[in-house]
């Protein structure tokens, strides 16, 4: 499994702005509004990173030998699910910048600045997410294996010729 770029993310994060944002305006323009980014997504967020970097952070235990035993399945599964964070925090992250960026030219209006505010919140909550992705898909990460050749026990030393 390949690592994921951060270049990635970032293409990933500005693509789901610009078509989020495209989708809000056509939903403004037939009179529908979103409602309100909630204040809990932030924290639902958090705490989701918090867990991705739990496991995480046990399989870089094992993998510097300060843990006895690690199931392999649960290793990748972590793995997975870093790299399932690391795309999931870009696509929020557009997502709810796109929600920023609609309400930017309303901020003398307090309720498009609330809705500012959680929208802003909770694109730093999906950048953490994304973030943390990041880190514990580099603390899965495996040493590659040793060369065959150097890896081997030490050549046998020659037969001495006086012995016999």
């Amino acid at each position: 499994m390949q690592r994921t770029r951060v270049r990635t993310l970032v293409l990933l994060a500005v693509a789901a702005a610009a078509a989020g944002w495209l989708l809000v305006r056509v939903l403004a323009s037939q009179g529908v509004t979103l409602p309100p980014v909630p204040w809990a997504m932030v924290a639902v967020l958090v705490l989701i990173a918090a867990v991705v970097l739990g496991m995480g952070w046990s399989v870089r235990q094992y993998l510097q030998g300060r843990r006895p035993s690690l199931d392999p399945i649960r290793a990748a599964r972590t793995a997975v699910l870093a790299k399932a964070s690391c795309y999931t925090g870009a696509l929020l992250t557009g997502w709810y910048a796109a929600q920023v960026l609609d309400v930017l030219g309303d901020l003398a209006i307090e309720a498009q600045r609330d809705r500012a505010l959680s929208a802003g919140l909770a694109v730093l909550g999906a950048v953490v997410l994304a973030v943390v992705g990041l880190v514990v898909e580099w603390m899965c990460r495996v040493p590659p294996p040793e060369d065959p050749e150097t890896a081997g026990p030490p050549p046998a030393p020659a037969p001495d010729a006086a012995a016999g």
